[in-house]
């Protein structure tokens, strides 16, 4: 099937239209490039949270979460208890007992 034929006063918006969608393609492609970029510089970044190698827990105590604030480090236990350790992860700052409700 052949393609209708454009009135002449037409063509320069047909013309203006082809160009428009190229660009907005090009200009998708290239977002799309950028953020797989992105997100894959992100993922193949080390860590900049700097953590301790090991941490000392006081006998019978198992690790169930831990969290890091500016100065400090919370590791919550199984048996219902929140330790605060210093950034050293040997020195025991603080230690709260988590009342549960049985």
């Amino acid at each position: 099937m052949d393609e209708a034929p454009i009135p002449e006063e037409q063509a320069p918006l047909v013309r203006y239209l082809k160009w428009l969608v190229t660009a907005l393609t090009v200009t998708m492609i290239a977002g799309f490039i950028v953020l797989v970029s992105v997100v894959v510089m992100r993922f193949n970044a080390s860590g900049t949270v700097p953590l301790p190698d090991s941490l000392t827990l006081p006998a019978g105590a198992e690790a169930s979460a831990i969290t890091r604030g500016p100065d400090w480090l919370g590791v919550v236990t199984t048996d219902g208890r929140i330790l605060i350790y210093g950034l050293d992860g040997k020195s025991l700052r603080q230690e709260i007992k988590v009342e549960t409700g049985e």
